[in-house]
């Protein structure tokens, strides 16, 4: 009996999530961490599995008048996806574990909520049937909309309406992309079909292909975040608790990369190198703008959030450069922003929980009162500016390798944001951290890291430095899906990527 891994692992998150509707008010949390790790042992075995060159890909008929299939497969950057995503889910259970009860919304809400989303997030990273991946893409606003708005700061239901607003226009002009696809199967092919293999192989043309793409696109934009359509990501992370942060930014917003190489390149390669030059300039306003706005930010949250938008404009250009090392640096700087920033938003949770302030303003030589805290943050905010060492640095690096080699004016301007990087994270980390203790730290900062907080910090450290030190158990991984989305979009390396000169 051949064993449905894929399934299973969605699934059992979402076991976990409705059994918490049961009143089991005392054991919510130890229930939800209880499913949380088996779902991650589940996807440990599946990662496994596909290292070990497994056959992993399910098909089953779903809606046969559209087509649509229950399709679920791995690639190298979509098990990257759910590594991350089994991988962080209990450690926001863990740093969330004295969330106060908050009325109706309890924390055994919380827990089923973040399960529910970890099922659904995965469901979308595995998804091969473009309906299907539509459903779930939009599914995962549910519980994201409740509990940026059921948990967080006073101004969190206005939070909550501005990301489901941006969210649903987006997913909507996506939905015309994913109807006008079904249509143009039944055309071209005679019959209707949403699988991603068949899709890939029919003859769209040039137009039809890019008005199709830009559907998909605006979606993916919004989700990233990518400037213009960003506002709404430092709104809803100064409101949301820093647990629901990390999984929006660690991972809910790698659906938006993820889809512009799965969808985006893969079903319409012509389109994407015509829209090329635009998505480069946006992902450079986004890099710069993001960096300077960090720079300018007052609130320790909104400056994180900030800090993504020019991550993600880093990720982008390695997409948009078209180049096998730059679009394996973007996939693993996915893997990698996913840890650092759930670091960082973890972290000052901790530094909230004390001070109760997310000011800038409100703190002050806490390395002396902390100083495991302090160190704590710094690791952070050093694998945030992608300093040597750290993950984030090979695949910033990478990155801009792989833009230089095909354009140096980009990698240059995108330099410049490396430089900002380094001036706000070391500015946020002055400003709160060194100088004397301000009456606030003394008095608020009563202790450092507990056992718990340091249990929740210390794997997302060691994963940062272990994939600093030996990417290549990432790359290995990534590479052959790199080169295969390449070689797909018909864009040929300027010069050959790292390691196979010679060949």
């Amino acid at each position: 009996m051949t064993i449905p891994w894929l399934t299973f692992l969605g699934l059992v998150p979402l076991v976990g999530a409705v059994t918490l509707l049961l009143p089991v008010k005392e054991l919510a949390r130890v229930l939800g961490m209880f499913f949380a790790v088996i779902t991650a042992v589940v996807g440990i075995v599946v990662t496994t599995l596909y290292v070990g060159g497994a056959a992993l890909a399910e098909q089953v008929p779903w809606i046969q008048a559209f087509g649509a299939w229950w399709a679920l497969g791995l690639n190298g950057m979509s098990v990257l996806m759910v590594i991350l995503t089994v991988l962080l889910t209990p450690m926001v259970l863990l740093a969330e574990w004295k969330l106060p009860n908050a009325g109706r919304w309890s924390p055994q809400v919380f827990v089923a909520l973040v399960l529910f989303l970890e099922s659904l997030s995965l469901f979308t990273f595995m998804a091969d049937d473009v309906l299907l991946f539509y459903l779930f893409f939009e599914a995962t606003l549910i519980p994201m909309y409740f509990l940026i708005g059921g948990f967080g700061g006073e101004a969190r239901a206005a939070a909550a309406l501005k990301f489901l607003l941006f969210s649903l226009a987006g997913g909507l002009v996506m939905l015309v992309s994913v109807v006008g696809l079904g249509v143009v199967s039944t055309e071209l092919s005679g019959t209707p079909t949403y699988l991603l293999s068949e899709l890939a192989k029919l003859p769209i043309g040039t137009d039809l292909g890019r008005w199709l793409m830009i559907g998909f696109l605006v979606a993916f934009i919004v989700k990233a975040p990518m400037v213009p359509l960003h506002t709404w990501l430092p709104t809803t992370a100064e409101q949301a608790t820093p647990g629901t942060s990390v999984l929006l930014v660690g991972i809910l917003d790698k659906i938006g990369t993820f889809g512009m190489i799965k969808f985006c390149l893969g079903l319409f390669p012509e389109a994407s190198l015509w829209v090329a030059p635009v998505m480069v300039i946006l992902a450079l306003i986004s890099i710069i703008y993001g960096a300077v706005a960090a720079i300018g930010s007052s609130n320790l949250l909104r400056l994180v959030a900030y800090t993504s938008i020019s991550h993600f404009g880093f990720m982008v250009l390695g997409i948009y450069t078209f180049t096998t090392v730059g679009v394996s640096g973007s996939i693993f700087y996915m893997l990698n922003h996913g840890f650092s920033t759930a670091a960082l938003f973890l972290v000052i949770g901790f530094l909230i929980s004390r001070r109760g302030s997310a000011l800038v303003s409100d703190f002050g030589g806490v390395q002396k009162v902390a100083p495991v805290l302090a160190g704590v943050f710094l690791m952070a905010g050093l694998s945030g500016l992608a300093l040597p060492g750290m993950s984030s640095f090979v695949s910033e690096f990478m990155v801009m390798a792989g833009a230089w080699s095909r354009q140096p004016w980009p990698a240059a301007v995108a330099a410049l944001g490396t430089v900002l990087a380094a001036v706000y994270i070391l500015l946020m980390y002055q400003r709160t951290m060194t100088g004397p203790v301000t009456e606030a730290a003394s008095t608020h900062f009563t202790s450092d890291l507990n056992a718990r907080e340091k249990w929740v910090a210390a794997p997302l450290l060691a994963i940062i430095l272990l994939l600093g030190f030996v990417p290549g158990i990432a790359l290995d991984v990534i590479n052959p899906t790199a080169a295969a989305t390449i070689s797909h979009v018909g864009a040929p390396d300027p010069v050959a990527p790292f390691g196979e000169e010679g060949k």
